[in-house]
């Protein structure tokens, strides 16, 4: 199945105040994008391939989709907020894009800490987008390298894993990858300045925001901890600090993202 390309500078007209870079194939956005900003690459530079060889998730997960069929791409930013407030980015950003998604018509909600899932014709939440945010040393300071991939028109034979979907299954209709990836990227940029000049009232208010829209809060979880032990109770809601509150037997104990291999519902 031949897909259609990216419309580069359509996307460069819609997507204001960025730098989009639309390459062919690379391994990793997120690789290609922190090269670049350690040679010193400014803030909102965007690397956008058409298809990865080496994608990478969350904890080095690897998974793959068809060449055209899915937005895979990774944004330079360089945070001026304190140090302690970086953890908030991955889930500023799965909470945008999931955002974004219910603004285009699509039913969708963010898993703790930043799955996008997406409700299908079955009646099941499955995942439509994952993240993996990396911070990164550069000569002029640390950089945060943000990289999105999104399933646009992945078919069901195509799924990398059967929990997960794609905007076309779920939607019905393939969607105009080159607009989609415009109003993620618009919405990611005014949410990131908006958390960047904010200060404590923008963490409170997106602490807020998050946990509202987040689909873990309110139901009884099994937390896969990397010692192999399960945390299992009720998800009662999100710290300020992004960790995710579990109340169970012995108490509420927080966790955050870098300490959970998984979080599944209890069975």
């Amino acid at each position: 199945m031949r897909r259609p390309s990216l419309d580069a500078g359509r996307l460069a007209a819609l997507a204001t105040g960025l730098d989009v870079e639309v390459l062919p194939e690379v391994t990793s956005t997120n690789a290609v994008a922190a090269d670049r900003a350690r040679a010193g690459a400014p803030e909102g530079l965007v690397v956008v391939a058409e298809h990865q060889t080496a994608a990478r998730g969350r904890l080095d997960r690897s998974w793959s989709t068809p060449p055209r069929s899915a937005l895979l791409f990774s944004v330079v930013l360089r945070p001026t907020v304190p140090a302690a407030e970086w953890p908030w980015l991955p889930l500023l950003t799965g909470h945008t894009v999931a955002k974004a998604l219910r603004g285009a018509g699509y039913d969708a909600g963010v898993k703790w800490p930043n799955d996008v899932l997406l409700g299908d014709p079955s009646g099941e939440s499955r995942k439509v987008a994952g993240i993996l945010v990396e911070r990164v040393d550069t000569p002029t300071g640390p950089a945060a390298v943000v990289g999105i991939g999104l399933n646009v028109s992945v078919t069901a034979d195509e799924l990398p894993v059967p929990t997960a979907t794609s905007l076309a299954i779920a939607g019905g209709a393939e969607p105009d990858r080159t607009e989609v990836l415009a109003t993620v990227l618009n919405a990611l940029v005014e949410a990131y300045d908006a958390w960047q000049v904010g200060g404590e009232q923008a963490r409170d208010r997106l602490a807020s925001s998050y946990a509202a829209a987040c689909v873990t809060v309110g139901r009884d979880v099994r937390v896969l901890l990397p010692s192999g032990d399960p945390l299992v109770g009720r998800a009662t809601g999100v710290d300020r600090d992004g960790r995710l509150v579990v109340a169970g037997p012995e108490g509420s104990t927080a966790v955050g993202a870098g300490d959970v291999v998984h979080v599944r519902p209890a069975r």
